[in-house]
């Protein structure tokens, strides 16, 4: 699965494995196993089934009565909740597999192959991200590093620097995004985790993009995800596919940025990668005003429904995004109170110094507003 890509033969492997498990009645074994298959059906991009494992895993550590067999299944469901979108649950179930301290890392990794401790850190900065908890998430993200990196663990240090990329780029720090995606890479590469460096691949794409490179980056972006599917390795292509989207966008290829979007928003409601799902209508609504043609009613309407998700997600990170979107088309409309008074109601929930590209961003925009 670290090495080829998320085969029918691991897969196979795995669910073998765990009906002998089950048939002598060996629970820990049992653990271990819906555990991995957790994890490849993450990897797979199906996470409606991934967060049937945790939670078939979760019933399986209450039998058990062991601390560290509990503190796997909280962060097994808090991995899961946090792809589909139920931020406040994930982060309850995160730190609740947090408080049993990083003391259980050798019995975990019996268990499971890597410490719940760290993982559990690593989507715990996901999470904390997306709930608008910015510099919180930056923390966890570097801690997680610093102390994996000394663990001569290489699967545990992939996926703690595959998870931070993203806070690095959702908060504007480029420089250390860059830093990061490289060590994956090399990481990968040296350890033979294929899927890692083609992940790593696709964020110098989402980077390229970011700075004004957009041929380059969608070129990237595009290689990489054919790669990345071909190695049924479907995590993170939901990120890269909004990137690419935007690429398109940025070269005037409005078409294929809208039929991609749209093509995405159907895949995530079927495997239930819904905490994108604010963004991508969010993006949406972009493309739509970017076209020669706009329709600014087309785009306002992506933008509530964006919104609207966000709302029911607790995602304060997404909402800022699209109300300083919508703040800016109405602002155009000449409807300036109501702009004012969307951001100015979102921007206040933020309870950290603005030092966010998107926070600086909504500040400049209230300014504007008067």
């Amino acid at each position: 699965m670290f090495t080829r890509g998320n085969s029918e033969a691991a897969r196979m492997a795995l669910t073998r494995s765990l009906t002998i498990a089950e048939s002598r009645g060996d629970a820990a074994s049992q653990l271990q196993l819906l555990g991995r298959l957790h994890l490849f059906h993450h990897r797979l991009g199906d996470f409606r089934t991934g967060l049937h494992y945790a939670e078939l895993g979760s019933a399986v550590a209450s039998r058990l009565k062991d601390l560290s067999a509990g503190a796997l299944a909280h962060c097994l469901l808090g991995i899961s909740l946090s792809y589909m979108g139920d931020l406040s649950r994930s982060r309850s179930e995160l730190e609740s597999a947090l408080r049993q301290g990083p003391g259980a890392q050798r019995s975990s990794t019996l268990f499971h192959g890597f410490d719940h401790y760290s993982f559990s850190r690593a989507y715990l900065a996901r999470t904390l991200w997306l709930q608008g908890h910015a510099a919180q998430a930056l923390k966890r993200a570097r801690q997680t590093i610093d102390d994996v990196a000394g663990m001569d663990h290489p699967v545990t240090l992939a996926v703690a620097l595959t998870m931070a990329v993203p806070v690095f780029l959702g908060t504007g720090d480029l420089d250390a995004a860059q830093e990061h995606a490289d060590w994956l890479i090399i990481h990968g590469d040296s350890h033979s985790l294929r899927p890692s460096v083609m992940a790593g691949r696709g964020f110098k794409g989402e980077l390229a993009i970011r700075r004004g490179d957009a041929k380059s980056g969608v070129e990237s972006l595009q290689s990489c995800l054919a790669e990345l599917r071909a190695a049924h390795y479907e995590l993170l292509t939901t990120d890269f596919s909004i990137s690419l989207a935007q690429g398109f966008a940025a070269l005037g290829r409005f078409a294929e940025g809208i039929a991609l979007i749209d093509e995405t928003i159907t895949r995530v409601e079927v495997n239930g990668d819904l905490s994108y799902m604010p963004e991508l209508l969010r993006v949406k609504g972009g493309v739509l005003l970017s076209m020669p043609q706009s329709s600014a009613d087309d785009a306002e309407k992506c933008f509530l429904q964006s919104l609207d998700w966000s709302r029911r997600q607790t995602s304060l990170t997404w909402e800022l995004r699209t109300a300083i979107d919508l703040a800016t088309l109405l602002d155009r409309k000449g409807e300036f109170q109501r702009a004012r008074t969307l951001l100015q109601a979102v921007f206040e929930q933020f309870t950290e110094s603005p030092n966010t590209l998107d926070l600086k961003a909504a500040e400049r925009l209230l300014a504007t507003l008067g």
